[in-house]
This record gives C-alpha cells, structure tokens and sequence, in this order.
C-alpha cells in the first residue's frame, strides 16, 4: 500500500559483521575466531529452540530421571552443556573447555584441537524457566599461550586476556551480545530466517542510571559499604529522586537490561558468601568485557574484575558493573571504609 515503508533489504547478520570484521583485520585475522563464534551462535539457537519448547518435552525434570523406554531425561542445563561441548569440540577451533556444569576442564584431543579456549555457562539462571523467566548462556574466549597445546594455564588468564565475550538471552525473543574488543553489539534472532540480525548496533551504557539490581533478600549478610551505597540511593539527599529496584534473579537479564537503560548490577561478598556467589571465569569476566566496551564499569568493589588472575576455573568473586558514574559512586563508600 501507498505510504507504508517496505522492510530494509539490507539485513546484517551475525554472521556477516563477524566476516566483516574478519576482513577489517586483514591478513591478521586465520578465520579461526570467526568460525568458533559461528559454531557457538548455532548453540545458541539450538539452546533457543530447546527452552521454548522445554516443557512440551519435558526437559524441566531432574537429569537421572528415566523414562519408559528407559532413556535419561536430561534436564535443559545439562543438556544445554551438552550441546556447546559437543559443537565447540567439533568446531576444530578449541583446546580447553571449561563449563559450570562441570568440575573438571575438558582439554580437546589433538586431532580437534585449535588455538581458542572457552568457559561458558551453558544455561544460566536455568532455575528461573518454570517461571518464563528469562534465561541465557554466557560464554569467554582465551587464546592458548604461545607454545601451548592447552591446558588448564590457558583459562587461568586475568580477564583482559580474552579475546572474545557474549551472552545469549532466551525470551520473548533470543538475543545475542557480543564483544570481539571493538565494542559490543546485540543481535535478535529472526525465526523464520534462522539467523541472528544486527537489532542493537555498537551498545553504550548511559553514563548514570535510575535502577539498581541487588539481592536485597541478603540485605542483613551484606557489609557496610554495600548497605550505605542502597540507602544512599533509596534516600537520596537534596531532593534527588530514589532509584528503582529491579532483580530478576537472572544475570543474563538483569546485565541485559543494565547494559541498555544503564545503572548498577551487583551480586557482593557478604557474611555468608565470603568470597561472593558469581563464578569468575564464566560469569564475572565475560560480563565485565561487555560492561567495558560499552563504556562502563566492572569491579569487587576495591579492583577492576578483568583485572584478577584466576587459581581455580570454578572461583567465584563478588561483582558490581554498570554505568560509570554509579559504579563510580559505590567505589567510593569501599575506599571510605579502608581508609
């Protein structure tokens, strides 16, 4: 009809900004990165299409279950895991995996294996899909050292080592936030093409929000810093508006959400997690380079995440990202208490 503006032609896939990418770098770039990100993109809709119909087949039981053809019922975070162990080792692009659902890494056979080494969460926030709640898998790339062949040394690299970091959120839509280091772009899966399109194009945090995400049901465990920072920004003084509270119980979505409408993400230390509750190599790190390519900031509180040099691949550490300026407002409280 007359009038009505024809949809755009020109769609960029997630597949063809990697290439282009891949092409800005010129003779530098093997291709190798390229294709592991496509293999971990077709995870992410298999995972997709999984939890959309995870009910319909039954994948919400506990794995160990059996059913009458005597078959175990994988539940969708193991079989999640599953399914990104199965593509990155077939990619031929891996050497060392590491994934929360399991303790031990697995280190690729030599005839599969490649350059890169990627932690993942294969389904976080899996607790949460009985509700409809939003779910996701976040994933970290590591280049092996130089003269390695891969082992576990090469995942216990400090954050800024890495290569590569993302997340998929599983929805309403599937969404796909990715950083090679040259800022950070959100992607939309379009269903009946099979591909994730280009929706959220060089993301920036806003420098100051008006939300703030903690748990605030530990609210008794935190310490003093943490608790004087909330009833700053809940009794603002000089007539400033409060902030709103928004904690969904998933870190895909709660970091989705303050990556587009700004404000602070945190998940402390406390009386009771001593050394917090997020795992560092598969959660905090891959969440702070995305924090920081968008122009924010990601902390304990008293040192920069991507900063820490892991000893053990299941480490956990407390985290705080979000916009620079509130970000920035929390770290003061933590350099008033040491002072």
């Amino acid at each position: 009809m007359a009038g009505e503006e024809l949809p755009s032609t020109d769609i960029i896939t997630l597949t063809r900004h990697i290439l282009a990418e891949q092409i800005r770098l010129g003779p530098a770039a093997t291709g190798d990165l390229t294709m592991l990100l496509n293999a971990i993109q077709v995870t992410s809709k298999f995972i997709a299409t999984n939890v959309r119909k995870a009910r319909l087949i039954n994948l919400v039981g506990l794995a160990g279950e059996t059913n009458v053809q005597g078959e175990e019922q994988k539940k969708l975070d193991v079989l999640s895991n599953d399914i990104m162990v199965n593509a990155l080792r077939a990619s031929g692009k891996t050497a060392v995996l590491v994934s929360e659902e399991l303790d031990d890494a697995i280190v690729i056979e030599s005839r599969l294996r490649g350059k890169y080494c990627v932690v993942f969460d294969p389904l976080d926030g899996s607790s949460n899909i009985d509700a409809g709640v939003n779910i996701g898998t976040i994933f970290g790339v590591y280049k092996v050292k130089e003269g390695s062949q891969g082992t576990i040394d090469d995942v216990l690299q400090p954050g800024h080592a890495m290569v590569a970091a993302g997340y998929t959120m599983y929805g309403s839509s599937a969404n796909l936030v990715l950083t090679t280091g040259n800022g950070v772009n959100g992607y939309t899966l379009d269903n009946a093409l099979g591909e994730f399109i280009l929706t959220h194009p060089d993301i920036k945090i806003p420098p100051r929000g008006k939300i703030y995400s903690f748990n605030e049901g530990n609210s008794m465990y935190f310490h003093p810093p943490v608790v004087k920072y909330l009833e700053s920004i809940k009794f603002p003084k000089e007539g400033k508006a409060p902030y709103s509270a928004r904690y969904i119980g998933s870190m895909v979505a709660d970091v989705h959400r303050t990556l587009l409408y700004g404000g602070i993400f945190g998940y402390p230390d406390d009386k009771k997690s001593k050394s917090g509750k997020l795992r560092l190599l598969y959660e905090a790190f891959p969440m702070a380079m995305l924090t920081e390519q968008a122009g924010g900031i990601a902390t304990t509180g008293t040192k920069r995440i991507l900063d820490i040099v892991p000893t053990k691949i299941h480490e956990r550490t407390p985290v705080f990202l979000g916009s620079k300026d509130d970000v920035e407002d929390l770290m003061k409280f933590f350099k008033e208490e040491s002072a």
